[in-house]
């Protein structure tokens, strides 16, 4: 719980309401409050940290200017909304951010009537704001306004381009403020970043945009010639100082700023000048990320999402006793650059997660052979594709909820042209804190019906080497699944070896019943059978490795030996692993009882993974649970 807390404004704050009853001097101290607020609870209950620090002034601005939740108000990705989440009635209960039956750590309609689209991918809010715009002049309502948030990150995702575009040419009451702090998770890349910069860089123009500005601020008394003439001359100058057209403006956008986003007063100021411009709109905003705690500024990567810490020191609360597993994404990481210093063909790509994927330590020894090509998951699966036609190998490394994203380019531009690229899926399976929005629960089922892909996934660090070592081999696509965080394997640097694709393997030989696993998850299985054993049941497991090919010579020793039996994966059980176990015994006349194990066809909230593994019901007493239903032992 956060401790007590003696200040005179936010305290009185349970709604926007409550902000826009405030006068317009008091926001810098009710943005100071805020700011304190964030920093003392996510350092004692965790969460996303430096993005929310670095909207304070700019949540205040827009819940002080707009009339949420009337007037929609829409957080692109979400990292950044705590600030919006206390200020519209959860302040009370924000301790809970992220935690089992808490509230979310983004954006979510169902939560809150502030909460007007929910959010947690990329690139996504200006489409929906457009999509809000539209429906009110359809509806005849033109008093409401729609506003998107949306990083200088975001904006390199395609979608919010597809937007724009679309936005332009709509006449829409659409507001887009571009959060431009010149970093995402990881620093930002491309030639939109080159852009931002140049316009932030150059002081003449604003100088003179101000004089512009207070002529467009007056051009309701002198009517619409004025108006004319002042975009006009607004135009002129920024062609004159930028020396090309700006981007916004060639898509139709009216463009103002950009402007100090952490000045509260004068973000106000433009705001509600801007509240009466009709029109599709761009204001461009200039922050720091971490903005108000010096270690998040100084280390804006690490304090994306820290975990708990000492806000005094800004060091980590988690205690390590230097003798654990490696996580599998620095497993990954780690072996790409030692497959890469043999193999010269060999690419590292990620779209914006070099850090989360641990792509860093490839990009660290091979920066002329790794690419980061921004949040653009669908380029980044066709940029692989274009390298794998050139004879090089591709290892596309990519969240599993994010791969969603690329399914037609997955498709289309590799599987049809069997191009060998490897994607490394991180984060698959529940991935806890995050919800909805990013567990990999979807992947084995979306791919699995997708010809010429090879599917595996390892029990453990060693095994996800040998699936690596095997890939680049390989002359077709293939897809490795490996879970978030930590794996089970200290001594994992062993070399590696070539595995016959769909092949499986026995972990442990038994009587009473056999039980299937496919990847990590499987760990839990081995525990549960030891567990087991002591009870005197005897239970056979086999990992399987490979959802596809799958090994039909093995299911079909077990289907012949086992009259019943388990399957267990980490991901959805509608069309996932277990699914295709019943496919193969159906096929081939066997009657064996069959119970599954996964993810259910819902969509799973946060909480940690244990927790979640336990609701699901594949964690180790679940799985035991489940062998002594099946053989009937109470």
């Amino acid at each position: 719980m956060v401790k007590e807390r003696t200040t005179k404004l936010l305290d009185k704050i349970n709604l926007p309401k409550d902000v826009r009853k405030l006068e317009v001097s008091d926001l810098s101290l009710l943005s100071k409050e805020l700011r304190d607020f964030i920093i003392e609870s996510v350092a004692i209950n965790g969460g996303h940290f430096a993005a929310s620090l670095g909207v304070v002034e700019l949540t205040v601005a827009l819940h002080y200017v707009f009339n949420t939740p009337e007037d929609t108000l829409i957080w692109d990705v979400g990292h950044q909304a705590y600030g919006h989440k206390i200020l519209t009635g959860r302040k009370d209960v924000f301790h809970t951010n992220r935690q089992l039956g808490g509230i979310s750590g983004f954006p979510k309609m169902s939560e809150s009537e502030y909460d007007s689209f929910g959010v947690g991918h990329s690139s996504t809010s200006i489409s929906a704001a457009l999509g809000m715009a539209e429906a009110d002049k359809i509806k005849g309502n033109k008093k409401r306004n729609h506003i998107a948030v949306i990083g200088d990150g975001s904006l390199t995702g395609g979608m919010s381009f597809e937007a724009l575009n679309n936005a332009g040419v709509s006449n829409a009451n659409l507001l887009v403020v571009l959060n431009d702090n010149r970093i995402a998770i990881d620093p930002n890349v491309g030639a939109l970043k080159d852009f931002l910069v140049s316009a932030t860089a150059s002081v003449s123009y604003n100088k003179f945009r101000d004089n512009i500005w207070k002529l467009l601020g007056k051009t309701k008394k002198y009517g619409p010639n004025a108006q004319s003439f002042a975009s006009k001359i607004e135009h002129s100058t920024k062609t004159f100082f930028f020396k090309q057209s700006n981007l916004f403006e060639a898509l139709k956008f009216r463009y103002f700023g950009p402007i100090d986003g952490h000045d509260v007063e004068k973000t106000v100021k433009i705001l509600q000048q801007l509240k009466h411009i009709e029109g599709p709109k761009i204001l461009h905003i200039i922050t720091t990320k971490g903005k108000g705690y010096k270690y998040a500024e100084e280390d804006q990567t690490r304090f994306h999402a820290p975990g708990l810490f000492d806000v005094k020191t800004g060091k980590s609360l988690k205690k390590t006793n230097g003798n654990e597993a490696p996580k599998y994404q620095d497993v990954f990481g780690k072996t790409l650059v030692e497959l890469a210093r043999k193999n010269k063909n060999i690419i590292g790509v990620t779209p914006a997660m070099p850090t989360g994927s641990s792509m860093t330590y490839m990009l660290k020894e091979f920066p002329d052979r790794s690419f980061d090509v921004g949040i653009a998951e669908q380029h980044a699966v066709t940029f692989s594709a274009g390298l794998a036609t050139q004879g090089l190998k591709p290892f596309c490394a990519i969240y599993s909820t994010f791969l969603q994203r690329a399914y037609d380019q997955l498709i289309h531009d590799v599987c049809i042209q069997k191009l060998p690229v490897v994607f490394c899926i991180d984060r698959a399976g529940l991935v806890g804190d995050d919800g909805a929005t990013h567990h990999g629960a979807f992947d084995i089922s979306y791919l699995q019906s997708i010809p010429n892909l090879v599917i595996a996934s390892p029990l453990n660090e060693i095994e996800l080497r040998n699936m690596m070592f095997t890939a680049q081999n390989h002359d077709m696509p293939f897809a490795i699944r490996y879970p978030r965080g930590q794996g089970v394997t200290k001594d994992w640097k062993k070399p590696m070896k070539k595995l016959q694709i769909g092949k499986g393997q026995m972990i442990n030989d038994g009587d009473d019943i056999a039980i299937l696993s496919i990847g990590h998850v499987g760990n839990n299985v081995i525990e549960a059978v030891n567990k087991l054993k002591k009870e005197n049941i005897s239970v056979a497991h086999y990992d399987m490795r490979f959802v596809k090919p799958i090994d039909e010579e093995l299911l079909h020793k077990i289907a012949k030996k086992h009259n019943k039996i388990i399957t267990v994966e980490n991901g959805s059980l509608s069309g996932g692993f277990g699914s295709t176990v019943l496919e193969f015994l159906s096929n081939n006349n066997y009657t064996t009882k069959v119970k599954r194990l996964g993810i259910p066809d819902k969509f799973i909230d946060h909480g940690t993974i244990p927790e979640l593994q336990n609701i699901c019901g594949f964690n180790t007493k679940g799985i035991i649970d489940s062998v002594k239903e099946i053989i009937k032992i109470k």
